[in-house]
């Protein structure tokens, strides 16, 4: 699970001791003749040249290639933050994987981060295209066209934001919602959920998230369902307890999806 709660820049060092696949000097042997390789940490400084430093870093975990594996590294520009009226303020994320392995380009998405939760989103990929960056011939330029690119499409996320707060759900519309946010948890599995598990992701972890509005419930759905605070129902029929979700490229994958959902309900 991405460490949303970290208000604090990691150095180098610290990510060298956590994260050694971002410091891999050369490709893989598998890799092609076509391959250029860039170390992630050359990105990683380029980024702080342009504002945005790194709070968060994981990798895969792999037995082979080990150092040449998936990894992803979640920046942010304290520079750069949404101050909504009610007193919700969000920062605006940029989110990189790459890997060594030639398998990857870096790959560029956007998320937010809530400080009333300590709580992280990805941004919808229908909303916001994840942009790429081969691993042939990068240059500095082509990088801050990137993130210039991605900070342009900062007003999609605060329209879509904004639209969201405006609109109240009914009690139909809102366990309809929960229901379709918690099967995105459970697809690809033999788990089913029921109205106890419905009940449960609905439940407020705080009082900024009481009530029927559509960011509210959004966001204490999406938060319940990432840290496993609900119910399923296993093959056999007996209740389990859902685990927090660890893996980042499920918690990825995920967040985008419950995303793109909750915007179906924006008119």
């Amino acid at each position: 699970m991405l460490d949303y709660q970290n208000q604090e820049f990691k150095t180098l060092d610290q990510l060298r001791e956590t994260i050694p696949s971002i410091f891999t000097t050369h490709g893989a042997d598998n890799t092609s003749d076509k391959y250029s390789h860039i170390p992630t940490d050359k990105v990683i400084n380029d980024m702080a040249t342009l504002g945005w430093n790194v709070v968060d870093a994981k990798e895969v975990k792999a037995r082979k290639n080990v150092g040449f594996q998936k990894h992803l590294v979640v920046f942010r520009n304290p520079d750069v933050v949404i101050n909504g009226k009610d007193g919700d303020v969000v920062y605006p994320q940029i989110l990189l994987t790459n890997s060594h392995d030639g398998k990857n380009s870096f790959s560029f998405m956007a998320g937010l981060f809530r400080m009333i939760c300590e709580n992280g989103l990805v941004i919808s990929t229908k909303q916001f295209e994840a942009m790429k960056i081969r691993h042939m011939g990068y240059d500095f330029e082509t990088l801050q066209n990137v993130i210039n690119d991605t900070i342009s499409r900062l007003d999609l996320t605060v329209e879509s934001m904004n639209k969201m707060k405006q609109i109240k759900l009914s009690e139909e519309q809102t366990l309809d919602f929960a229901k379709k946010l918690l099967e995105t948890r459970v697809a690809g599995s033999d788990n089913a959920i029921d109205d106890n598990s419905i009940g449960d992701v609905l439940v407020a972890q705080r009082n900024e998230d009481i009530g029927n509005g559509l960011w509210e419930v959004f966001n204490r759905v999406q938060e319940n369902i990432v840290e496993g605070n609900f119910q399923y129902l296993t093959r056999t029929g007996k209740r389990r307890y859902a685990r927090p979700i660890k893996n980042f490229r499920q918690d990825m994958r995920i967040n985008a999806d419950l995303y793109e959902t909750a915007l179906t309900y924006v008119a």
